[in-house]
C-alpha cells in the first residue's frame, strides 16, 4: 500500500517549525530529511524514524516496525499530533545521523 499525499502533508505541516525538512518520493513512499540527512520516513501512512540513542530514549515504549520488505526496524512515531515532541525528536536524532554520502 502506498503512502498518501495528505498524510505526508500533515508530518511536513507537523514539522514545519524546522528548517531544511525536505522528501523525496520514492516507489510509492516518503523518505524524509532534515538538513541533508534522513531521519524517517512516510510508509504505509506510517511515520516511523530511524533508530538512534535519542530516538529510543525519547520514545522507550514506541514499537519497531519494518518499513518494507527487506529493510531494517525502524521506530513508529505515535505521537503525530505533538508539533514540539516531533520538533525536539528531529532536532535531537540529527547529531546522532550518518552524513549523506558523496
Amino acid at each position: 500500500m502506498a503512502s498518501s499525499k495528505d498524510y505526508l502533508e500533515f508530518i511536513l505541516e507537523q514539522l514545519s517549525g524546522l528548517d531544511e525538512i525536505s522528501y523525496r518520493a520514492m516507489m510509492g513512499e516518503y523518505i524524509l530529511y532534515y538538513r541533508g540527512k534522513v531521519f524517517g520516513g512516510i510508509y504505509d501512512n506510517r511515520f516511523l524514524v530511524k533508530t538512534t540513542e535519542s530516538s529510543v530514549k525519547m520514545m522507550p515504549d514506541a514499537s519497531m516496525e519494518i518499513p518494507y520488505e527487506g529493510a531494517k526496524e525502524m521506530i513508529l512515531v505515535d505521537e503525530v499530533d505533538n508539533k514540539d515532541f516531533l520538533r525536539e525528536l528531529v532536532k535531537a536524532m540529527y547529531k546522532e545521523l550518518p552524513s549523506p554520502k558523496a
